[in-house]
């Protein structure tokens, strides 16, 4: 049996559950039914917490300085612009409170969320929050979790867990499994 082909595109922001970017792409790769082609965008905090080295061999890594270096006159290639129409599926994972209130209120700052700005509403975008718990208890995240959510985004919701501060509640990052499996039903699509 042919395994199914996506692109998918990956964006990681700043928080710690970053260090399972390469455990969370391996786990893509490995699917027995969808072959995806990853691409990945990180912000400038993301970089923090892995090793491109760290990372599959072919995944393709994106970051704020690319966009730049890359456009130099009218007619070049807009980075944002051409990773939103050439992904089948976006996946925010992990999805720091920073970067969602950033989607949430339409900022643009830099490659992230300029990519996720630009993105075709009528292709599948999928989140996962992760932050402290109290940064997930406070009511400015709900407010903005629904505005995704209004769009039509999808919600991986987080885990209740003991976090790397030692807080012990909600807000960590969904489990790598979960999140590949969200992200499998959405490759059945792609033939």
């Amino acid at each position: 049996m042919d395994k199914r082909s996506y692109k998918l595109l990956i964006g990681a922001s700043g928080s710690v559950a970053a260090i399972k970017i390469p455990v969370l792409i391996k786990t893509l790769l490995e699917s027995p039914e969808a072959q995806p082609q990853i691409h990945l965008i990180v912000t400038q905090r993301a970089k923090h917490f892995f090793k491109k080295s760290d990372l599959p061999p072919g995944t393709k890594v994106y970051d704020d300085k690319m966009e730049w270096s890359s456009w130099k006159a009218r007619g070049d290639p807009v980075m944002h612009i051409d990773l939103g129409k050439m992904a089948d599926v976006m996946l925010l994972a992990p999805l720091t409170a920073n970067t969602l209130a950033k989607v949430a209120l339409g900022f643009s700052d830099n490659l992230l969320t300029c990519t996720t700005r630009a993105w075709d509403p009528t292709k599948p975008l999928v989140f996962c929050p992760s932050m402290n718990a109290r940064m997930w208890e406070h009511p400015i995240t709900r407010q903005h979790i629904d505005t995704l959510k209004d769009w039509g985004y999808i919600e991986i919701p987080p885990a209740n867990k003991k976090q790397m501060c030692g807080t012990v509640g909600s807000g960590a990052m969904a489990e790598v499994k979960t999140i590949a499996d969200k992200i499998g039903c959405y490759a059945n699509q792609y033939k």
